[in-house]
């Protein structure tokens, strides 16, 4: 690899580990999901010249208009994901970006089903998650919004990326019982992180905070 899994300087398990009690002051508290993240290498996600700002609470430019979300919004989403859902056998991730949100997912559920419609980045992201011998994680170069139906239904759908309202496609593929956490407005406006849970019925929707994403965009490249 070309930057050290063990890190150094800013990239150090010492800066990790500031991180981690900055995660914890802002209210995260599942010790599975915090012990995952101590144990990642971030920096390994982002080109090297930005490796030093890996551990800071900030998104980062990764290239192709995209960011890595801030390790805030990474655990958040993680911890919501898991505190309903239970055993999480499959979940969908749409926007493998870096692969960064998925290497956690990845340590935390039996299987990750990752969308991404930009090849270059998911291929980058492949590689990374195979130096980290994750191999619980099958890749498809498709648009988000289809959602990959092949595997449906799934436990848990993750969205890393901001539609103007939840794709009809992936409310479909998520099992009664199964929990979305994902970004809803747009970049101009505001955004809200909200929770879907399918039940028998229908879906219960929970709005939870502000956030900022990049805008969810349909087609490949």
């Amino acid at each position: 690899m070309i930057q050290s899994l063990q890190g150094i300087g800013m990239t150090s398990p010492r800066t990790r580990e500031r991180m981690i009690n900055r995660l914890m002051e802002q209210g995260i508290s599942n010790n599975k999901v915090l012990d995952v993240i101590r144990n990642t290498p971030r920096h390994i996600f982002m080109d090297e010249a930005l490796a030093s700002r890996a551990y800071e609470d900030t998104s980062l430019p990764i290239g192709y208009n995209q960011t890595i979300s801030r390790p805030y919004i990474v655990a958040k989403m993680t911890e919501l994901l898991l505190e309903s859902s239970g055993r999480l056998a499959k979940v969908l991730e749409i926007g493998t970006g870096c692969g960064y949100q998925t290497s956690i997912l990845a340590q935390l559920v039996d299987n990750v089903y990752s969308v991404e419609r930009i090849a270059p980045l998911q291929k980058k992201a492949k590689d990374r998650l195979w130096d980290l011998k994750l191999k619980n994680v099958s890749y498809k170069h498709s648009d988000g919004g289809w959602g990959w139906p092949d595997y449906a239904p799934y436990d848990g759908i993750l969205v890393a990326a901001a539609p103007p309202e939840i794709p009809e496609m992936l409310l479909q593929q998520l099992a009664v019982g199964g929990v979305m956490v994902i970004p809803i407005g747009n970049r101009s406006g505001s955004q809200q992180l909200q929770r879907v849970l399918r039940t028998e019925t229908g879906y219960e929707v929970e709005e939870l905070e502000s956030v900022v994403f990049v805008p969810f965009q349909s087609g490949r490249k």
